[in-house]
């Protein structure tokens, strides 16, 4: 009915208390529609500190109960505290029965309130009290956690809490399993599910359950359950098999052949990848050089030495920066270049320019430079070596399956080498500075008489190589512990790449120095560390017979002449 029509019913003030009152009643209403919600969340944080609260009791068969009504709960404090529980980390304060976390402080312990989450400082050792367990109740605990996490909202908790499983079976987990498993609607975690429950049944008596144990593992690119099944298959001493049922046998061999096919496949992506990221360090060691070479027929012995200094700044910067770790290696990147930049441009004003048109004294001459800068180093840093830390956002690696594992720092380190790659090219064909350094390779005595200042381009184009070989360093560090000697290691194969791929030339460099890193690393495992180094420098030396100037050499006057 209209406002209009309730008028001539009903008076004007009427109608506005009518209004009003059906106002009231819809506002009544919401307020009844949300308040189970209130209710049900007040409840459960009333529970949970209700429940925490009886851990601190004597009795373990009430911790127990107490234990199994909060992993009832949905709650995130839940999982920290049973994980800590089980670690021996949860205590409670003996003044007002406080439940905290603990951590080993400098004279006592250091405490977190439970509940609120916050940092309540460090106390004596006498102040808290730790919540005892025995072996029921770590037992119940971790089949509690292992249920919570099976049962999380979160796939990636539960594919991992699978994972876990698989690497640790144990029949109690059966039950909680199978629950999972009946509730569980993403493939991938659903059948890592069932890979961890056949991980269980291959110790069942049932023959029934062994074989479809077995298939359940089909396909599973795992290395904990294709070792399950090959000592499923194993014989005996005295002619006997570890699994007596032929059935179960024959399948389990079809599977794991299966397997063992995947886990070659996947060492052999392992393997590219290693000699992919080898490669990229004698990318990054090798382009400086190139340039150099390439420029001004410059053999420089002390290009390793630029490659140790930038390392050895990424390692000042993280004294300077402690409490940045993540952020000193961004910090360490520009301060090699310079570092590393402004020593190569120094080498090449004070000694390198006086030598020019004379290799062998220009050999000489930076060779010993090299020792130079070792002992200077050995003096300031002592001989020992130095380890640089690695940011959180480059520690661990990337988990394909279970037969492949990419390490981050290794795929940071082919992204950052192909990005100084590329940006030193865009510098070569789009900059005038990259002008004139084309103009002084093609044709020196040209490029003076146009007016390009030949000496400034030299010290320039000495400096950029430098300033890369320092970035190579900061590259290194995160491989390798940094030390005097850490450029020698990688000066002759850097020479070698740029022989190989063309004097001066980047797309050359690349190739040659990928190539090498994955011959390197698939001609290793087979003729051992040593040969191989021999029969890529056989190769090496037979091509340079075939072709003198490399995979792509250079055309210009300069270079023909």
């Amino acid at each position: 009915m209209s406002v209009a029509r309730l008028g001539g019913a009903f008076s004007k003030k009427q109608v506005t208390m009518m209004k009003q009152y059906w106002g009231v009643l819809l506002v009544l209403l919401n307020i009844m529609c949300v308040a189970p919600v209130w209710a049900q969340n007040a409840d459960e944080s009333t529970g949970f500190e209700s429940l925490i609260g009886e851990l601190t009791t004597s009795s373990f068969k009430k911790k127990a109960k107490a234990v199994e009504a909060i992993a009832a709960l949905d709650d995130e404090r839940v999982l920290p505290v049973m994980e800590a529980m089980l670690a021996g980390d949860l205590y409670y304060q003996k003044s007002d029965e406080k439940i905290v976390f603990k951590a080993d402080g400098e004279s006592g312990y250091l405490i977190t309130d439970v509940l609120t989450g916050t940092e309540l400082g460090e106390v004596g050792k006498r102040e808290v009290k730790k919540i005892a367990t025995n072996n029921r109740l770590r037992k119940q605990l971790r089949t509690q956690i292992a249920g919570y996490k099976l049962l999380s909202k979160k796939p990636e908790i539960r594919l991992a809490a699978a994972d876990d499983l698989i690497k640790t079976p144990s029949p109690e987990f059966l039950q909680v399993l199978q629950t999972a498993i009946d509730r569980e609607k993403e493939p991938a975690v659903l059948k890592a599910l069932k890979v961890a429950r056949a991980v269980i049944l291959l110790d069942s008596d049932n023959e029934v359950d062994r074989l479809q144990a077995v298939k359940d593992m089909d396909g599973f690119a795992n290395k904990y359950t294709m070792a399950m099944l090959t000592q499923l298959v194993r014989q005996n001493e005295d002619g006997s098999y570890v699994e007596p049922s032929a059935l179960v046998r024959e399948e389990a061999n079809s599977v794991l052949n299966g397997l063992q096919a995947m886990a070659t496949w996947y060492k052999f992506v392992e393997d590219v990848f290693f000699g992919l990221s080898l490669g990229s360090v004698l990318l990054l060691a090798a382009v400086g050089l190139a340039i150099t070479f390439g420029v001004m027929g410059v053999i420089n012995m002390a290009h390793g030495e630029m490659i140790m200094l930038g390392a050895y700044t990424t390692y000042v910067i993280q004294l300077l920066m402690p409490n940045h770790i993540d952020a000193s290696l961004l910090v360490a990147v520009p301060a090699a270049f310079v570092v590393s930049g402004l020593m190569g441009i120094i080498i090449e004003r004070t000694v390198i320019r006086h030598l020019y048109g004379r290799p062998l004294e220009t050999l000489l001459a930076t060779f010993g430079i090299s020792l130079i800068l070792q002992q200077l180093v050995r003096s300031v840093f002592s001989p020992l070596n130095r380890s640089v830390i690695t940011p959180d956002w480059m520690s661990g690696s990337l988990e394909v399956n279970g037969f492949l594992s990419l390490t981050y720092n290794r795929l940071y380190i082919i992204v950052f080498a192909l990005m100084v790659l590329f940006g030193l090219m865009l510098l070569l064909k789009k900059s005038f500075f990259g002008l004139q350094m084309r103009a002084v390779t093609q044709n020196r005595t040209m490029a003076s008489s146009m007016g390009i200042r030949t000496g400034w381009v030299d010290a320039m184009t000495f400096g950029l190589g430098s300033g890369i070989a320092g970035i190579a360093g900061v590259a290194l560090s995160q491989l390798t512990n940094v030390g005097p000697n850490l450029g020698q290691s990688y000066i002759i194969d850097s020479f070698l790449v740029v022989v190989f791929g063309g004097v001066g030339n980047l797309w050359g460099t690349f190739v040659a120095a990928m190539s090498l890193g994955l011959a390197n690393k698939f001609v290793e495992p087979v003729a051992g560390a040593v040969l191989a180094k021999i029969l890529i420098l056989v190769f090496i030396i037979l091509f340079i017979q075939r072709r003198p100037r490399g995979l792509f050499a250079l055309k210009g006057r300069f270079v023909e002449g």
